[in-house]
């Protein structure tokens, strides 16, 4: 668990078939303690996970990020919520589901991102700091301090892709933390600009 941000923490899994760290975020916003796409965590990230208060919620990004999240769920007792348009496609039954615009617990914005891998594919905004995004499979950080999109061929339509993702524009942040590859804290909206000029 390493600290990205004030009061935003990182774990990673290395997928050996993608080559990449497969990240969750601990994310500490006013009273709530909350997991973003978590994979496997250790009995010591367990532990740094609860101190100063229970975790009370898991955030999915997309229908894919499921990971651990019903055996978290189990473990910390909280509440899962997921983007409405993917949650029929999960194996896991959401304790609720969320849309585009909705403001979540710890005021953090839900982003839903058109024509991506999945339909209901978000991005989570927070107004903190200078900014800060977390995405699902909506961006890739690889290699680190640079940033892609996933394959072509993971899409119905890169270019509407493309055009789908450039929303994220829109929003004033200075840190982008991915769920897949390395996260970039300073300087990340100028990056996501050139890469979808």
């Amino acid at each position: 668990m390493k600290a990205l941000l004030p009061n935003i923490w990182e774990w990673s899994w290395f997928s050996e078939e993608k080559l990449l760290n497969f990240n969750g975020h601990l994310l500490t916003v006013g009273e709530h303690r909350i997991l973003v796409d978590p994979p496997p965590m250790t009995a010591g990230d367990m532990a740094f996970a609860q101190q100063g208060g229970p975790v009370d919620y898991i955030l999915l990004t997309n229908r894919d990020h499921e990971r651990e999240a019903a055996q978290l769920r189990e473990a910390f007792h909280c509440t899962v919520i997921v983007p409405e348009l993917d949650g029929k496609e999960m194996a896991l039954t959401a304790d609720k589901t969320c849309r585009d615009g909705e403001l979540l617990p710890g005021g953090i914005w839900v982003v839903q991102l058109a024509h991506q891998k999945s339909p209901g594919e978000s991005a989570l905004f927070l107004e903190t700091g200078k900014g800060v995004l977390i995405v699902g499979d909506a961006i890739i950080g690889h290699p680190e301090g640079s940033l892609r999109h996933l394959p072509a061929e993971k899409y119905a339509d890169l270019e509407k892709a493309r055009e789908g993702l450039r929303r994220l524009l829109k929003y004033q942040f200075d840190s982008l933390i991915v769920g897949d590859g390395a996260s970039i804290v300073i300087g990340a909206k100028s990056i996501l600009e050139k890469v979808l000029a």
